[in-house]
């Protein structure tokens, strides 16, 4: 069956709960909370306000004092989770980073046909963009803040998801499927295709722009531009 977001949306099972739930289990020692039900509840309200403040006025401009506010947690329930807006802003980038790759990973490790491959990859990433748009819009946007230093975690997750990317067309570039002249550059290319949908809503809206109609075309698209001629007409 052809996937669809609709198909996807149903089989796509983690939720902030199962996030906040596996950063708990994996910092009890620092965590002093003993019972696992008021530890996932209160950081899901604490990721939840915090992606939405930032998307609301930016992470940057947001104060703990903000995020305590809007939260209903007290300034000292925040400590008891992280110490800083620092860490704050790792635990979210980090567990959310890392739940959006190996959700692509591990839906694409049994697929060993890169026509197949590259279309479920383009629109696994557009539907997972789509279930957690706070998170996409928020790793692009507040990632370009940090200091220089702070940056290379980024800039690895951004490699992350185009080397699979480049896996894939390399993979069918040996097996005479595409004819690409640059496969790094045409990765780059599918994802900044890929990236317009989450950053620019607005204008796919605007148009009335499913986001099945959206992944159609960007596979379309990348498909008439790696593929012989002769493969496109058979």
């Amino acid at each position: 069956m052809e996937l669809s977001f609709d198909k996807f949306k149903k089989e796509f099972d983690i939720t902030v709960d199962d996030i906040c739930r596996d950063y708990y289990l994996n910092n009890r020692e620092t965590i002093n909370i003993k019972k696992e039900a008021v530890a996932v509840k209160n950081l899901t309200a604490i990721l939840n306000t915090t992606l939405k403040l930032s998307n609301d006025k930016g992470f940057q401009a947001m104060t703990l004092r903000d995020l305590s506010k809007e939260s209903g947690l007290s300034m000292g329930a925040l400590y008891t989770y992280f110490t800083s807006k620092d860490e704050l802003f790792r635990i979210i980038h980090n567990h959310g980073m890392n739940m959006i790759n190996m959700a692509l990973v591990n839906r694409l490790k049994d697929e060993t046909d890169p026509d197949v491959k590259l279309r479920k990859a383009i629109s696994i990433h557009l539907y997972l963009s789509e279930l957690m748009h706070q998170w996409f819009y928020f790793l692009y946007m507040e990632t370009r803040n940090l200091p220089r230093d702070e940056r290379k975690l980024t800039i690895e997750s951004e490699l992350f998801t185009e080397q699979i990317f480049i896996d894939i067309l390399k993979q069918g570039v040996k097996g005479g499927i595409y004819s690409i002249e640059n496969v790094i550059l045409t990765s780059a290319v599918i994802k900044a295709l890929l990236q317009d949908w989450y950053l620019k809503r607005w204008k796919y809206s605007k148009r009335k722009t499913t986001i099945d109609q959206y992944a159609s075309f960007i596979i379309n698209f990348i498909e008439s531009s790696i593929k012989p001629v002769r493969r496109r007409t058979e």
